[in-house]
């Protein structure tokens, strides 16, 4: 089966961990953040449940919003058996408040094998006895699954909302009938359903009433994450998935890129996110504001919609600046001290800078990934044993071949070499160097 978005996101965390001393993690730290709690500001506090619930999160499924793993087992729906992806929690201790959470992955010997974090101080997999299993959960139907509000997510996305406003149908917008600022092409594609004549007027009146978990979920995976804009502090992510919405994924990658002033080739890499990482974050949306002006002053509909354009990117530029001097954010990137996950040296002078996704950029060969899963579900069966660990090779090899996509596998294997081989402190981390 498919693995869920949220067993992806957690793949793609595999290998934080926490630092050793008095520093804290800043992936750890901000999984507290974006399952909606912004007061914990030390890794020492549990945090299997903040993992989680950020998981959940960022794949557009409601949280319990609370730091007890067992608040999880009134959440979703129950499941009498496991499945991949679900919600595993698991007493700890004689404390009857206290308790485990984590993603499942496999099931063998009455153990299951979670994906799930703090677990040896790691995001990492672990096997526990299914004798002390509380409950098993899912989530709900998606179309009744409420968005989390403290996230920079779900604050952009009520900025773009009031922007896009309810629906219309001008003959002189290109995109046809819109509610919310989803077409009616992208809210069939979402649905899996034809536009054709014979479906029009149903997914008219659908559309007119669609959901808003369903519209927070279109935006989260057609825009949010494709631009990757959980990368970026709130100042820049609000200009970034604005501009996502309203330019496409594509143009508004090139436009950041323009407004940092390296190659304009549609990818964020690490050229990218150094550049950004070197810019005032205030100083840098007015620039990518000015670049977006421009960009719809060229466009052959601007005599009809140009002032609607222009009055948007003036509202979203507000807003970045507003929360740049509330928050007193200066940098554009997420976190750009240390990364437990990885650091980056983007210049001479080993800057180092933070990525969301620190392997994606040179790992995108599925030939050579596919190989490495296959050797992992026939070596770490074998290796497993003698350092504690046992992960049969068909659960490897099920997670390997349906769960892992090429950016995470590559994560993934480094997060596991953390973990098995030793489960170290954290103080060699992956760097790619600028050549």
């Amino acid at each position: 089966m498919d693995q869920p978005a949220w067993l992806a996101a957690a793949w793609a965390e595999l290998g934080v961990r926490e630092i050793p001393g008095d520093a804290n993690a800043p992936e750890i730290l901000r999984y507290f953040r974006d399952a909606g709690d912004d007061d914990v500001k030390t890794e020492t506090t549990p945090w299997c449940a903040a993992f989680a619930g950020a998981m959940l999160e960022r794949a557009g499924v409601f949280n319990t919003g609370s730091l007890l793993a067992r608040s999880y087992l009134e959440w979703g729906t129950a499941l009498d058996d496991a499945r991949l992806g679900a919600i595993a929690v698991f007493s700890r201790g004689d404390d009857p408040t206290a308790g485990h959470i984590g993603f499942v992955i496999g099931e063998a010997a009455g153990k299951l094998y979670l994906l799930g974090g703090n677990q040896s101080d790691a995001v990492t997999v672990a096997s526990f006895e299914k004798s002390r299993l509380l409950g098993l959960r899912w989530p709900q139907d998606e179309s009744e699954i409420p968005t989390a509000d403290g996230s920079i997510f779900a604050k952009a996305l009520a900025h773009v909302l009031e922007m896009e406003g309810g629906f219309s149908d001008d003959a002189y917008d290109p995109g046809g009938p819109t509610n919310k600022g989803i077409t009616l092409e992208v809210y069939a594609g979402f649905k899996g359903q034809t536009l054709d004549a014979t479906s029009r007027d149903r997914l008219i009146a659908e559309l007119k009433s669609i959901p808003d978990a369903t519209v927070a979920t279109i935006y989260r995976r057609r825009y949010f994450d494709p631009a990757d804009c959980s990368a970026f502090t709130p100042p820049l992510a609000l200009m970034h998935f604005d501009a996502a919405v309203n330019h496409g994924v594509g143009t508004a990658i090139r436009m950041l890129q323009q407004s940092v002033g390296v190659t304009v080739d549609g990818e964020i890499g690490p050229q990218t996110l150094g550049a950004i990482g070197a810019r005032n974050v205030v100083d840098l949306i007015e620039v990518y504001a000015d670049i977006r002006r421009a960009r719809y002053r060229a466009l052959p509909h601007f005599w009809r919609f140009g002032r609607g354009w222009l009055k948007r990117v003036d509202a979203t530029l507000a807003l970045g600046k507003s929360w740049a001097a509330t928050d007193g954010i200066i940098r554009g990137l997420m976190e750009p001290a240390q990364n437990a996950k990885g650091e980056t040296t983007m210049s001479d002078t080993s800057t180092m800078v933070t990525t969301d996704d620190s392997a994606k950029w040179w790992a995108q060969s599925k030939t050579l990934w596919g190989t490495v899963i296959t050797a992992a579900a026939t070596v770490l069966p074998l290796l497993a044993p003698a350092i504690g660990v046992s992960l049969p090779a068909d659960v490897i090899q099920t997670f390997g071949d349906q769960a892992i996509t090429a950016a995470q596998a590559v994560t993934g294997l480094v997060g596991t070499a953390l973990a098995i081989y030793g489960r170290f402190t954290a103080s060699s981390v992956l760097s790619i160097r600028k050549s």
